[in-house]
């Protein structure tokens, strides 16, 4: 196991005002916030105890160093998630690493960090967690007499190709293991670290078992890097839609997040790039902002976007169908940005979410793509892979 390195680190409460601008932005990095989680008893503050601990002189000027990444490594005692959201078109589901570098802050999957006492906000992209034996993990669950083949989701709440996959490989483990026993799969990614594995995702797909979802969210390079400061750019996604196509790979693009009046002015752009590169399908959704991640989206737009941020956030209210008395808290209710109600928390409710969906499908006809996201993958070949007993390995070293 890595131990993890202490940091100095900001903290401010969830209700608290929103930090300074100029301190809370750092380079590389979704937040510089590490907002307590729902689940902490209390809110810790940084306190300078005359010992050079905190140097907010040093901090306002970015003097500071930045925090480092580090990786604590698990051995998971489970790997397949099964879903129940009519939302979203698989029920299986892993995912080789909690947290993810690419420090994307409209990350649904923030507060996920919550269940490790970890902050969803600078916790969640620096102090990250891999599953380094899911490998040999997914081998005993695929092998179960109960396990009935489907397509499996890879980097539903994580990206499975963030940076230190180029090291671990836990992905590239994980796909061999599919690929021996001929089960199909999906990998939802925005990194161009997918096309390493060409060798294992092609044969796949020729089979008829992957497909390969791209998101990009605009095509800004500016606005990227701050949205999502460590993701490739935009650029680098649509070659890799490009490459994933010309080997044989079915991939969609999804555009997502879509965000009133941050990267809603790009929709029919992604779309008709994404059909020059390649792409057989386009999706999408809205922000969503569950949890830890409204407060975190809304100190980003002080920090980005001060002049449009009350704008973009009663838009985003208005396309969940947050009526007006919802929106301050009252009665001993907090103030509410976000309803996570299936069929209604992906792509949102309303006139204004009903535009997306039109502007969304005018481009896709418009760009010759009429096919649906997720395609049936066949299942028809799996066979189950065939895991050694604990006496067996016992066994084998008698000889």
């Amino acid at each position: 196991m890595i131990p993890p390195r202490i940091i100095p680190i900001h903290r401010t409460g969830v209700a608290a005002a929103t930090p300074d601008a100029g301190r809370d932005a750092l380079k590389g990095r979704g937040t510089a916030v590490a907002i307590p989680h729902r689940f902490e008893p209390s809110t810790r503050e940084a306190f300078d105890d005359g010992w050079d601990t905190l140097d907010e002189a040093a901090l306002a000027r970015g003097e500071a160093p930045p925090p480092a990444t580090t990786v604590t490594h698990e051995q998971a005692r489970s790997l397949l998630t099964r879903n129940s959201s009519p939302d979203i078109p698989f029920t299986l589901s892993l995912n080789p690493y909690r947290g993810c570098e690419h420090g994307c802050i409209y990350c649904y999957a923030r507060p996920t960090h919550a269940y490790l006492d970890l902050s969803p906000g600078l916790d969640f992209e620096t102090r990250l967690v891999a599953k380094i034996n899911a490998a040999s993990v997914l081998q005993r669950e695929l092998a179960r007499p109960g396990h009935q083949a489907s397509c499996i989701a890879i980097g539903s709440i994580t990206d499975a190709y963030q940076p230190i996959e180029r090291e671990l490989r836990i992905t590239r483990a994980v796909l061999q293991v599919l690929g021996d026993c001929a089960h199909p799969y999906a990998l939802i990614t925005k990194s161009a670290g997918v096309l390493r594995d060409l060798d294992l995702i092609a044969p796949a797909a020729h089979a008829g078992r992957a497909w390969v979802s791209v998101s990009i969210t605009t095509l800004d390079a500016q606005l990227a890097r701050t949205l999502e400061p460590r993701a490739p750019a935009p650029h680098r996604r649509l070659e890799t839609v490009r490459r994933l196509a010309a080997a044989g790979v079915p991939v969609g693009v999804n555009v997502a997040p879509i965000i009133p009046f941050i990267n809603d002015g790009d929709i029919e752009a992604i779309v008709q790039a994404a059909a020059d590169a390649g792409a057989r399908s386009i999706h999408h959704t809205v922000l969503r902002l569950p949890w830890e991640v409204a407060p975190l989206f809304r100190q980003w737009l002080q920090v980005h976007a001060p002049e449009r941020a009350a704008r973009v956030m009663a838009r985003v209210q208005d396309l969940h169908g947050i009526v007006a008395e919802q929106r301050v808290a009252q009665h001993g209710r907090p103030a509410r940005d976000y309803d996570a109600r299936f069929d209604q928390c992906m792509h949102g409710t309303g006139p204004w979410a009903e535009l997306i969906r039109q502007r969304v499908a005018k481009a896709r006809a418009r760009a010759g793509l009429n096919q649906p996201g997720l395609t049936a993958l066949d299942a028809s070949a799996f066979r189950p892979p065939v895991v050694p007993s604990a006496l067996d390995a016992r066994q084998g070293t008698l000889f």
